[in-house]
């Protein structure tokens, strides 16, 4: 039975009386198991099933626990317990209640919301301020329901009172999108909640006990809807030191303030950590008491094994620093999918995952983009693998489709056309044409340029003079093409200097180094970084276009760093574009970041970029105790061997990196942390200091 396998801490626990409990499940304490046999418990006490609600933060987390449980009781009992996500479980009851409730995605419905704020005119105001757009606004508002029960203007003046003088036209916005979502029949997903919330208090269900998993995440209007529940009794399980998710409205304060909110709440620790060693536990321990203690706990061993202390890998560069990651992977005789290389920002994952490539060590990536599937990363791979085989269309297409005007088929017409003037060779074609004394490739329908008899489909090349062409290419017959743009033809301009300058170059990091420095990619990154930096208004903030065009320079320099351990071009491509990807992705290794490796756990783990402004992040962080938050639930992923790696200089930025404070507060860095000076605090203090 499921209580059978308990611990005394988790029994104590599972079967406590009906109350108001909270149990505090430290990393690898088996806060599963615990639920699983407070729920058997419940049903071996005659508890009705169907009064038993669990609400879990993902529905396979509902589905893993309903799965034990069916091991031990007959599948007809289980069924009827309530289970599922919060969403989940309101849309449930709402869908009886509204048969023709639609439930519609973000996307959807900030569309709506912009429909009605542009019917406001702003600039008949004068204001002295720029008024938000209605994305922002939108993501504000969203915010607000989950975060505060308070008036949607009283909570946002507090963050923004420089808004006063448009905060009626702003609730009057927020007022006309909740009527229209009632008109409609639509709802978001805090709608679900709010929804609930409402209905529950007119129209009570009776539970005999709420089971709420990951409690220290749920934000105000979970909690506020748990207690609308008016449970018998409600059981929550979590743990403060892994509360990491403030950043999307979870309210730490829910967990902080249990013994205060339920006068007669029992709080039970689960301490014996069945996961990692003891050197990994006594880490963990010695930076996370840094944090307040909300509840006084220590961490202790479960298992008996040989423990290994972690290792702190230090490294002059960036670069070097993923590569001998890398390596260390290769020699390892775990396998692949028991690793992990965890990581607080996604850039830190390119580096690794292309090194991994280029020992063809295959890896899944969970929370960011592989550093493959990028489209600055792809377009460089597809110009490479056409110098490597100039036969390649598909990749001569991919790369002409980012010229203006120019699709898929127009691409295909100039590939062919290429190879005609080439004579077969792709490269002579672009560089060197021959036009004189060649057959027509179709006779019987002149569709390839430079082969038309029909003078309307012949386009005169006078019509780019104005083009600052050299001669070869204002004679190029490519110019004549009568559905070649001036965007076309300036792409094509582009691309034929880049060509002329590396087709006789050998080195794979000579070659990609003229790319990365050609007019054409500049164009690439423009187009790419003016994407990512629109907002959904159409407007494009220039600050996040400056971090998309650093983040594909960043990753450029990345690939070229790879590059120079080559000396030949297909040997570097072959490693880069097939790598491991046609080995099973379940034998790749893990590559996370720190939200995605939450509930997980390996034998081997790396945590990298442990650095001052990296980890902690202190240009996204909430505060300084929700990142070592995150530290401490990186670390107490590993099982056996844990590795906290960091680089002292970053080549392409041109920063040197100080170790990260946790390194410090582990002990692994003697000394106390001293925070790098910012420019902003270096200036405050020249401007305090007296001149003599």
């Amino acid at each position: 039975m499921p209580l059978s396998s308990l611990n005394n801490e988790q029994l104590s626990a599972a079967t406590a009386p009906l109350g108001h409990n909270l149990i505090i499940a430290s990393a690898g304490t088996g806060k599963t198991s615990t639920i699983v046999g407070r729920i058997a418990h419940l049903l071996h006490q005659g508890t009705e099933p169907s009064k038993i609600l669990l609400l879990t933060f993902t529905n396979k987390a509902a589905g893993e626990m309903i799965a034990r449980l069916e091991r031990y009781f007959p599948k007809k009992i289980v069924s009827k317990i309530e289970s599922g996500t919060f969403h989940a479980v309101s849309y449930r009851w709402l869908k009886e209640i509204y048969p023709n409730l639609a439930l519609k995605q973000p996307s959807e419905l900030k569309t709506l919301f912009r429909s009605i704020y542009e019917k406001r005119n702003f600039e008949r105001m004068n204001l002295s301020m720029q008024p938000f757009s209605a994305t922002y606004l939108y993501e504000m508002y969203s915010l607000y329901q989950n975060a505060s029960l308070d008036g949607f203007d009283t909570w946002f003046l507090e963050k923004y009172p420089e808004h006063e003088a448009v905060m009626d036209i702003y609730m009057d916005i927020t007022q006309e999108f909740e009527k229209e979502k009632i008109d409609y029949g639509f709802a978001s997903f805090n709608d679900l909640l709010l929804r609930m919330k409402r209905h529950l208090e007119e129209h009570r269900i009776a539970f005999e006990e709420v089971l709420v998993d990951e409690y220290q995440d749920t934000n105000t209007l979970q909690s506020a809807l748990i207690d609308v529940l008016k449970p018998k009794s409600l059981f929550c399980v979590g743990d403060y030191d892994q509360s990491i998710y403030a950043f999307n409205g979870a309210n730490i304060e829910n967990i902080a303030t249990y013994s205060e909110r339920y006068k007669d709440a029992k709080v039970f620790t689960l301490k014996t950590n069945y996961r990692s060693t003891a050197p990994i536990l006594s880490l963990a321990n010695r930076v996370i008491e840094r944090n307040e203690r909300i509840y006084p706990k220590t961490l202790e061993v479960g298992r008996d094994v040989k423990s290994y202390p972690p290792k702190l890998l230090m490294y002059n560069d960036l670069f070097e620093q993923y590569q001998s990651i890398a390596e260390g992977i290769k020699r390892t005789h775990v396998p692949n999918d028991q690793i992990a290389v965890i990581f607080r920002n996604n850039s830190s994952a390119d580096g690794v995952e292309a090194s991994l490539r280029e020992y063809g060590i295959p890896c899944k990536r969970k929370g960011g983009t592989s550093f493959f599937d990028t489209k600055e990363i792809k377009f460089l791979l597809d110009l490479l693998a056409l110098l490597v085989n100039p036969k390649d269309m598909m990749a001569f297409i991919h790369v002409f489709e980012y010229a203006r005007g120019v699709g898929s088929a127009l691409s295909k017409e100039f590939f062919q056309s290429f190879l005609h003037f080439g004579q077969g060779n792709f490269m002579q074609g672009v560089l060197y044409p021959k036009v004189h004394d060649l057959p027509k490739l179709n006779p019987n329908k002149n569709v390839q340029l430079g082969l038309f008899d029909d003078d309307q489909e012949i386009g005169s090349a006078a019509r780019f003079k104005h083009m600052d062409l050299d001669s070869a290419l204002y004679n190029h017959p490519l110019l004549k093409h009568a559905k070649l743009t001036n965007d076309g033809m300036a792409f094509f301009k582009d691309f034929y200097m880049l060509m002329k300058s590396i087709h006789q170059l050998e080195k794979p990091s000579d070659i990609l180094k003229n790319i990365v420095a050609s007019k054409l990619y500049a164009g690439i990154i423009e187009l790419l970084a003016t994407q990512r930096g629109r907002l959904k208004s159409g407007e494009v903030d220039e600050e996040k276009k400056k971090q998309a065009k650093e983040r594909i320079q960043r990753k450029a320099h990345l690939l070229l760093d790879l590059s120079r351990q080559y000396n030949e071009l297909a040997r570097f491509v072959n490693a880069m574009v097939l790598g491991g990807n046609e080995l099973s992705e379940g034998e790749g290794i893990n590559l996370l970041t720190v939200h995605a490796s939450k509930g997980l756990e390996f034998p081997e783990v790396y945590v990298i970029d442990l650095v001052d402004g990296r980890f902690p992040n202190r240009k996204m962080m909430s505060s300084i105790e929700e990142e070592r938050r995150l530290f401490y639930v990186a670390v107490t992923r590993a099982k056996d061997r844990l590795y906290l790696s960091l680089a002292k200089f970053d080549r392409v930025k041109k920063i040197d990196y100080k170790p990260s404070q946790f390194l410090h507060e582990a002990g692994l860095i003697k000394g106390e942390f001293v925070e790098p000076e910012t420019k902003d605090k270096k200036e405050k203090k020249e401007t305090k200091e007296p001149t003599v």
